[in-house]
C-alpha cells in the first residue's frame, strides 16, 4: 500500500464512520453496515466517489431515483429528498454534469424550490437540461406498475443515456412486487414505480449505485440474505399485508450504500468525491444543508415521523447540520494538509498493518 492509498483509505473510514453514528442505539446501521462492507470490499463512500469520477464526464445526465411517500399524511418524506438536490449542486460542480431527479409527482414542487436554494434552474424537458449551463431536470415518475414500465421504456429510447443512476432512499418493490414502509405495511399504491427505471439502466451496463437506511429501498437486495437475517421485517412472511414477502426490495444494485440515514450515506459519497478530487466546493456547508432542509419542509416534505418541522429520520437540521459540518472539517483537513506527516505514513506502512 502506498502512502495515498493509505490516506484514501483512512479518509474513506472516517466518512462511513460518521455516517454511521448510531444516535437511535438500536444498531439497525451497524447491521447493515457489516453486510454492505463485506460486498463492497472497501470504505462504501470512497468506492462510490471513485466509480463516478471513473465514467462521469462534462455534460453527462445522471439520474437521481427518489421519493419516498409516507403514511399517514400521503406526503413525501424529506430523507432522501434533501440529498439528492445537494447532489445535484455537487454533481454540476464536480463534473458540470447534468442531473436529473426521477421521483413522484408529490415532490415535483419541493424539487423545483429547493433548486433555487441550490442555485441550479429546473427543467422538465432534457433537452434544455443538456444545451442549458447550471441546469438540472426532473422527470415525475408514474405509481402505475403498467404505465410505469412504459414511461420507463420512453425515457431509455427518447434521451441520452446517463452516465450513472443513483437512487436514495427511494422505495424498492419486494420478490412479490409490493412496496412496504418499515414497519411492514403496505404502500404499494403510494409509490413510483421508480426501481422499474433503475433495473432497466442496470442491465444495460449503467453504473448503478444505491443508497438506503433498512432495506426496503432500491438496490438493497443486494445484500438481501444479510438483511432477510438481521433486520425486522424484511423475511418472507414478516410483512403486514397478504403478499407475505417481507419489506426486502428485491432489486439489486452493482454498489452500494447504507447508513443510519439515507441522505448521511449521500453525503458521505459527497464528502469523498470532494476528497478524491481535490475541490471541497463540491460539498456543500452546514447553512445550505439547514436551508434545503426548510424549504423542503415549507414544500410540503415531512420527517419520518410525519412532522412538518425540519428533520430528517427523526433527527433535527442541528444533527444534520452536524454531521455535514463534521464530513466537511474531515475532507477540508485531508486536501489542506496532504503531505504533512510523510514520516509517519512511512512508519505506519513500514509496520505492515495496513
Amino acid at each position: 500500500m502506498t502512502k495515498k492509498e493509505l490516506a484514501i483509505l483512512q479518509m474513506g473510514e472516517n466518512l462511513d464512520a460518521l455516517m454511521n453514528l448510531d444516535p437511535r442505539g438500536y444498531g439497525v446501521c451497524r447491521i447493515l453496515y457489516n453486510g454492505s462492507r463485506a460486498y463492497t470490499g472497501r470504505p462504501l463512500t470512497i468506492n462510490a466517489a471513485d466509480k463516478l469520477i471513473s465514467v462521469v464526464g462534462k455534460g453527462d445526465f445522471i439520474y437521481i431515483i427518489t421519493g419516498f411517500i409516507l403514511m399517514p399524511h400521503k406526503a413525501p418524506e424529506m430523507d432522501g429528498m434533501v440529498s439528492s438536490m445537494l447532489l445535484a449542486r455537487s454533481l454540476v460542480q464536480a463534473f458540470e454534469a447534468k442531473p436529473v431527479i426521477i421521483c413522484p409527482v408529490d415532490c415535483k414542487s419541493a424539487v423545483e424550490n429547493c433548486a433555487r436554494v441550490v442555485g441550479l434552474h429546473l427543467y422538465e424537458n432534457l433537452v434544455d437540461v443538456e444545451k442549458l449551463p447550471f441546469s438540472m431536470g426532473i422527470i415525475p415518475f408514474s405509481k402505475d406498475a403498467i404505465l410505469a414500465e412504459k414511461q420507463a421504456e420512453q425515457i431509455i429510447s427518447q434521451n441520452k443515456l446517463p452516465a450513472a443512476i443513483i437512487s436514495i432512499e427511494a422505495p424498492g418493490a419486494n420478490q412479490a412486487g409490493e412496496y412496504h414502509n418499515a414497519t411492514g405495511n403496505n404502500v404499494t399504491e403510494l409509490e413510483a414505480k421508480t426501481d422499474i427505471l433503475f433495473n432497466k439502466l442496470r442491465e444495460k451496463g449503467i453504473l448503478n449505485i444505491a443508497i438506503g437506511d433498512l432495506g426496503n429501498e432500491i438496490g438493497m437486495g443486494t445484500i438481501a440474505d444479510h438483511i432477510k437475517r438481521y433486520i425486522p421485517y424484511a423475511d418472507d412472511k414478516q410483512c403486514r399485508c397478504d403478499c407475505q414477502g417481507g419489506i426486502l426490495a428485491a432489486s439489486k444494485a452493482d454498489h452500494i450504500i447504507t447508513a443510519t440515514v439515507s441522505d448521511w450515506g449521500c453525503y458521505g459519497m459527497m464528502a469523498a468525491l470532494a476528497y478524491l478530487k481535490k475541490n471541497f466546493r463540491i460539498f456543500h456547508s452546514g447553512k445550505l444543508e439547514k436551508d434545503v432542509m426548510e424549504t423542503a419542509a415549507r414544500s410540503g416534505l415531512v420527517d419520518m415521523n410525519g412532522s412538518l418541522v425540519p428533520g430528517i429520520d427523526g433527527f433535527s437540521s442541528r444533527m444534520n447540520v452536524d454531521i455535514v459540518k463534521l464530513m466537511g472539517d474531515c475532507v477540508r483537513f485531508g486536501i489542506e494538509n496532504e503531505g504533512r506527516f510523510e514520516e509517519w505514513f512511512e512508519k505506519v506502512l513500514e509496520k505492515g498493518f495496513y
